[in-house]
This record gives structure tokens, sequence and C-alpha cells, in this order.
């Protein structure tokens, strides 16, 4: 269970590394949000290395439940827009996948 929280850490770092980015590209904010975005994004990668995963491509694949679902969550809190049924309905598909490919006996 612990696994859980360290990839919800390490995905709300990758959206906040990649919202900077957004920030600074797209609307046009000042170059220090970059600053916070790479820093964001090392924690981000140094989290996915403290799972107890043994193989990359499997952590990744369940982080890729996770993180769709943290996105979610960022577009309610940071972006003030509530994702629709479909949206709900996806994520917690890939929360299903993750979660099999996460506890499933092995």
């Amino acid at each position: 269970m612990k696994d859980v929280f360290i990839y919800m850490g390490a995905a709300f770092f990758e959206i906040l590394g990649c919202f900077t980015f957004w920030k600074y590209f797209k609307l046009h904010q000042s170059p220090y949000w970059l600053i916070l975005g790479f820093i964001s994004l090392i924690i981000f990668a140094f989290l996915l290395t403290k799972v107890e995963v043994e193989f990359a491509g499997r952590s990744y694949a369940i982080y890729g439940g996770i993180y769709i679902a943290v996105s979610l969550l960022w577009l309610y809190l940071a972006e003030h827009q509530i994702p629709d049924t479909w949206d709900i309905i996806g994520a917690l598909v890939c929360i299903i996948g993750a979660c099999i490919i996460l506890f499933v006996p092995r």
C-alpha cells in the first residue's frame, strides 16, 4: 500500500512539473516557472525509483493508471474544472488495471 502513495506523490510532481512548462510555453508566464518545473520532474523521477516493484516497465504501467486519476484530481483542484462522467469512468478502468498489475500475486 505504501507504493500507492509513492505513485500518487510521483504523479503530483510530474503533473506539477509539466504544468509549469504549460504555464510558460502555452500561457506565456514567467520563465521562473521552469525552475519549479525542473525540480518537480527530478523529484518525480526519484520517487519512481522508491517503489517495491522489480521491473521498471511494470512500475511504469502501474504508475500510468494512478497518473490518470491524479491528473483528474489536478484538473479539479488546480484548474477548477469538474471531470465529466467519462473522465471518471476512464480513470476507474485505469485504476482497476493498475491494481491488477500491482496486487495480483506473481
